[in-house]
């Protein structure tokens, strides 16, 4: 026996209207499995605005390696 998926008239109207977006647009809408495949997506879409990517190599440029990792101040090795 099949079951069959009724959807009101408001989840009706909103999948009519982006389809209506889809058309008009030519954008295809994607669905995401997951938070962190939406974020890779955006970080890949988004371009870092110039002021803060010349902050951000400042930053880092001022930063200077440790000496000797953590872990061996920690244990003594």
């Amino acid at each position: 026996m099949k079951r069959r998926i009724r959807l009101n008239t408001g989840q009706k109207a909103d999948q009519d209207l982006n389809a209506a977006r889809t058309e008009q647009t030519g954008e295809v809408l994607k669905e995401f499995a997951n938070p962190e495949e939406l974020l890779r997506h955006d970080a890949l879409h988004t371009p870092v605005p110039p002021s803060i990517a010349r902050r951000l190599k400042e930053s880092l440029g001022s930063l200077t390696p440790p000496a000797s990792p953590w872990w061996r101040k920690f244990f003594g090795s």
